[in-house]
């Protein structure tokens, strides 16, 4: 057990509650809570914007699988994840920000009506259950290998879940952009001495380079067949469009100060997320030089997760070893501590508004803090059932359902003035409908992308639905008319 760096892991966890209760003293009201007032900075929104993606995946979960497969097969994320950031800067950023919404089911509300958002927000809010799953697996990960196994995964994400949920519930989405300035300071510093020391461990950056090529590992394209692009196709697509509609990324472009910081935030933090994912995956590639028998060994196990840790705990100082665990952490809070909340503010904002009309902003903020506290524990539960499942393949399965059935409401809604409540409904109702039937059916999905085939059923139920007679009215709410002032729709 290595006590010090545990106490040091702790400690530095211990910090980041004290950011949450002074930003926590700063919290007003709801919008404050949930988007930080609309009044940050540049800086502040790359910042978060790049932690958006930049958690335990990033660090464990693509490095293990780089190295057994090549960049193929990590097309979903860092690519398919940082083009989503960009996407919504381009295409998404400055119009959504224009409408000063609270969440992003308050667009669907507006655009096509209370069913339509009622129905997105619960796919949305069903979505962060594998993503935040994921960082929450990780965080029991840590404790157990700091601890030497005396801390058993199980208890390391509870402990990991209660500190991360202290500061959120006190501080919200101020909390998370304060934390998360710090946090990515300390990530991009600690990971870059990371792979600083183990060049020089492998003996220079050439011999990785050598390394990586000669098992094809820089290989970006499938095999040469319609089969196998088609789910390359589907897994680029899965966070780079399915993730467009989340409220968490959502939250990062209403946070800022105006619309021009809200797309060039998204945009630069995006590009920043796609450079600096490389920086794991090359410090995995050395360790197979450093020590080809342990890593040999963890990769040819269930532990492929642990090569990186055991790289640094075995055969680095413990200087670097405190930067890696403080980077590893700082990764695994950002992105936690943003997915615990945005399906909260969600489910306040779009759903229990609708049960309870006379909640009033004091007792929604209230209600936000105490459905923080339920969706961590929903959470923690299932962690703790599915725990041994990659982290990779937690997160790249989270985003499909609103693939399938929120994002073509979403960019219909904004870019096609003919979009209509009908079609939104049908448009969802295929498109869950045939990705729930390609999932369920080994056969189907086998032979054909279910995310894929759900996205092309959404866009068909849009397209036909909108444009048959409307046997459901159209139903937006009196702010209708915030959507229609973009004739080039």
């Amino acid at each position: 057990m290595n006590i010090a760096l545990l106490v040091l892991v702790i400690l530095y966890l211990l910090g980041t509650l004290a950011i949450g209760a002074w930003a926590g003293s700063r919290v007003k009201n709801t919008s404050d809570f949930a988007v930080a007032g609309h009044r940050l900075p540049l800086i502040m929104v790359i910042t978060t914007s790049f932690a958006t993606w930049f958690g335990a995946e990033t660090v464990l979960g693509i490095p293990a699988k780089f190295v057994n497969s090549g960049l193929h097969e990590v097309v979903e994320d860092p690519f398919g994840a940082s083009m989503c950031l960009v996407l919504v800067g381009l295409f998404f950023a400055q119009r959504l920000y224009k409408m000063k919404l609270l969440t992003i089911g308050d667009y669907f509300r507006n655009r096509f009506g209370v069913t339509i958002e009622i129905l997105c927000s619960i796919l949305i809010i069903l979505s962060y259950l594998g993503w935040v799953a994921a960082q929450i697996t990780a965080l029991g990960l840590v404790f157990s290998v700091l601890s030497g196994g005396a801390i058993s995964t199980s208890w390391g994400m509870v402990i990991g879940t209660v500190l991360v949920l202290i500061y959120v519930i006190m501080g919200g989405m101020l909390a998370v952009v304060y934390t998360d300035f710090v946090q990515m300071i300390v990530l991009v510093i600690g990971l870059s001495y990371i792979a600083w020391v183990a060049s020089d461990l492998a003996g220079g950056t050439g011999k990785v380079f050598d390394l990586a090529s000669q098992k094809d590992l820089f290989r970006i394209l499938p095999e040469p067949s319609l089969k196998a692009w088609l789910f390359y196709i589907g897994a680029g697509i899965t966070m780079m469009i399915g993730s467009i509609p989340q409220q968490d990324v959502f939250q990062r472009v209403m946070s800022a100060k105006d619309p021009e910081t809200a797309r060039n935030g998204a945009v630069l933090g995006g590009l920043a997320y796609l450079a600096f994912a490389f920086v794991p995956m090359f410090i995995v590639v050395s360790s197979l030089i450093i020590m080809p028998e342990e890593a040999r060994e963890l990769l040819a196990s269930e532990d492929t997760q642990k090569v990186l840790p055991t790289l640094i705990l075995n055969h680095m100082p413990f200087f670097a070893q405190v930067l890696f665990f403080g980077a590893l952490v700082s990764a695994i809070k950002s992105t936690s501590s943003a997915t615990l909340l945005a399906p909260s503010t969600s489910f306040v904002e779009n759903i229990l508004r609708h049960l309870w009309p006379s909640l009033d902003d004091k007792h929604m903020l209230k209600a936000m803090r105490i459905s923080i506290f339920v969706f961590a524990s929903l959470v923690l539960t299932y962690s703790i059932w599915v725990e041994g499942k990659p982290i990779y393949d937690m997160v790249s399965s989270a985003y499909q359902v609103t693939l399938a059935g929120a994002f073509v409401p979403l960019a219909f809604g904004l870019y096609w003035s003919r979009a209509t409540t009908q079609g939104a409904l049908a448009s969802i109702v295929f498109g869950v409908g045939v990705w729930l039937t390609f999932t369920l059916n080994e056969t189907l999905g086998e032979e054909f992308p279910s995310q894929l085939a759900g996205l092309g059923a959404s866009v068909l139920g849009m397209v036909v639905g909108s444009l048959l007679p409307q046997w459901i009215p159209h139903s937006p709410t009196s702010e209708e008319e915030t959507y229609t002032v973009h004739p080039e729709a």
